[in-house]
This record gives structure tokens, C-alpha cells and sequence, in this order.
């Protein structure tokens, strides 16, 4: 499902999307579909990029305007063809790695640019298994840069992601994902013992 289009980034790993809406689609998606912790794929090429919603902003550029309108709010299709609701929502996009055409995973960051205009799309189940599990079980390979580019946010995003993987993992697994929560638990007891 199509959710967002890049309109801009930050950096080589932060990418702004504006999620599609009625002048974008028939349908806009839900705001389930772009919440908080959500996996998104990138087309580009053969590959695909992966990344993970960690933000989100409203746009309102009719907040500050106090000023009377010519025409009444219900007219404005009929008389202003040329008005456009400029309200939106905003989603930071932290990319995560890459998924090649022979669908081997790999994380870290990618090294192509994503143009202006490119589609966002959530990722299928089946590519997010593939994404996170590797030979050696399932795999969070992009901790550090998480931790490294989400700021406050990237202790809650690596916990709600890692209450994603558990639910269906094995015991091996289940042991080494419990023992990432503790340390992200820890950091998180250690950084509110500063202030």
C-alpha cells in the first residue's frame, strides 16, 4: 500500500515523506498505516530500501491565518477552483538498509540517494521477516544507527520494534531480543539519572 511520497531529507539516512491524500488518491490510508515504529519499503530500482517511520509533523499554513476569506469554506471548489487544502501530515523516515533483487537483506546505509517524488510504501510481512532474519537468527544489525540518528525517540522506536520481532520468534531469539530490551531499559533509567 502507497502511503507517502519524499518530499525532502535531512541527511543520507532521514528522509521527510508527506502521506498521500485526496489530491494524491482516490483514498488516503489510514493513520494506522503510518503510525509510530512502522516499517516502510522504497522502491529504487531492483532494490528496495527499508526504513521506519520515527516522526511524524502536522502542516497547517491556515493556522495563523486570521484574515476573512472571500469566499465561505463549502464555495471554495466551486469559486476557487485553484485553493488547495495545504494540510498534511509529515513522516520522518530513518532508512534502515536494503532488500536486493534476490532478496538478500542487508543493513546499514544505503548508498543511493532517494529522489524527490519517490512512492513510500509499507512493507509486506513476508519482507520484513526477510529484512530481519538472517542466518544467524533474527537480526538488528541497525541498533547503532538508530541510536545514533532518532534522537529521543530511538529508545521507544528499537522498544517497539523489538515487542514487534518477539511475538514470532524462537527461544533462542526471544533470549536475545529480552536481553537488547534490558540494555535500552538501562539506558533509558541511566539518561533521566543525569538530569
Amino acid at each position: 500500500m502507497r502511503i507517502a511520497k519524499i518530499v525532502s531529507s535531512n541527511s543520507q539516512v532521514d528522509y521527510v515523506g508527506r502521506i498521500i491524500d485526496e489530491l494524491d488518491a482516490e483514498e488516503a490510508p489510514p493513520a494506522e498505516a503510518y503510525g509510530f515504529a512502522q516499517f516502510v519499503g522504497i522502491r529504487s530500482g531492483a532494490s528496495e530500501t527499508v526504513g521506519i517511520i520515527y516522526d511524524s509533523k502536522l502542516i497547517n499554513p491556515e493556522y495563523a491565518n486570521f484574515g476573512p476569506r472571500l469566499s465561505p469554506k463549502p464555495t471554495l471548489e466551486t469559486f476557487s477552483p485553484d485553493f488547495l487544502n495545504e494540510q498534511g501530515v509529515l513522516i520522518g523516515i530513518l532508512l534502515l538498509g536494503t532488500i536486493d533483487a534476490d532478496g538478500k537483506a542487508s543493513h546499514g546505509i544505503p548508498r543511493s540517494v532517494i529522489p524527490a517524488g519517490t512512492d513510500v510504501s509499507l512493507l509486506g510481512d513476508e519482507a520484513n521477516e526477510k529484512f530481519h532474519r538472517g542466518g544467524d537468527g533474527i537480526g538488528l544489525h541497525y541498533y547503532s544507527q538508530v541510536i545514533s540518528h532518532a534522537g529521543p525517540l530511538a529508545v521507544p522506536l528499537l522498544e517497539t520494534v523489538i515487542e514487534g520481532l518477539m511475538l514470532n520468534c524462537d527461544a533462542a531469539d526471544r533470549d536475545r531480543l529480552e536481553l537488547l530490551v534490558q540494555n535500552l531499559r538501562w539506558q533509558r533509567t541511566m539518561a533521566a539519572a543525569r538530569f
